[in-house]
């Protein structure tokens, strides 16, 4: 289905009951990645699949930004009257959780994966497969990796919600931004994901579904 948000069409999918379960995609993916996952959490959550805007279903844009995008979610959240909601986000999606962190008191948990705070938080050789491909194609969600995020250290102290900062063993980002951002954040949880990738353990897989529960469940 579709919403109106901020002048955009964003298209989302609802699966489940429960208590609000909000997944984010990565860049240049779309809610289809967690099918998998979604169908093991709807039996505990009501989950909302969200295309970002310029992915997927959603409306396309000319320049794409991670603060439009998180405003997305911030009147996503508002104009569905979720509440007590817990958010996932992969990749982008986690940085747009960083992004909201203070400024809704609509999300109670974050789970977060594969998340950077600067775009020199990624691994030299993603940084350059970005370059390459945005050479190549000009488009505005690989030149978004390129020149953002840039979130600092302290707008992470003002987060007082629960959060699990998650990143695979071999993930392309930084561990030491991983850990930057879970020393920063008041009240975090590391998990570093033994041999796993980027997105080995969520891209269309169940791990990261058992991984929800047993967070949300402690």
């Amino acid at each position: 289905m579709f919403i109106e948000i901020n002048g955009q069409n964003l298209f989302y999918e609802v699966k489940g009951s429960g208590r609000p379960l909000l997944m984010v995609h990565g860049n240049s993916e779309d809610h289809t990645i967690f099918n998998e996952a979604a169908e093991v959490l709807k039996d505990r959550f009501t989950v909302y699949l969200l295309d970002s805007r310029g992915h997927g279903q959603s409306g396309k844009v000319k320049e794409i930004h991670y603060k439009d995008m998180a405003d997305d979610i911030v009147e996503f959240l508002d104009k569905l009257d979720l509440k007590d909601v817990v958010y996932y986000g992969f990749s982008d999606g986690g940085i747009l959780g960083l992004l909201i962190g203070n400024k809704t008191d609509r999300v109670s948990r974050m789970i977060l994966s594969g998340t950077n705070v600067t775009p020199d938080g990624v691994v030299l050789w993603l940084k350059a497969l970005v370059k390459t491909f945005y050479f190549f194609t000009r488009d505005p969600r690989l030149k978004m990796i390129l020149d953002e995020p840039h979130i600092s250290a302290e707008s992470l102290k003002t987060i007082n919600i629960p959060v699990t900062v998650i990143a695979g063993e071999k993930d392309a980002v930084k561990y030491e931004e991983t850990k930057l951002i879970a020393d920063s954040l008041p009240n975090a949880k590391l998990m570093i994901i033994p041999k796993a990738g980027h997105g080995s353990y969520i891209v269309h897989k169940t791990d990261i579904a058992n991984i929800i529960i047993k967070e949300t469940e402690e």
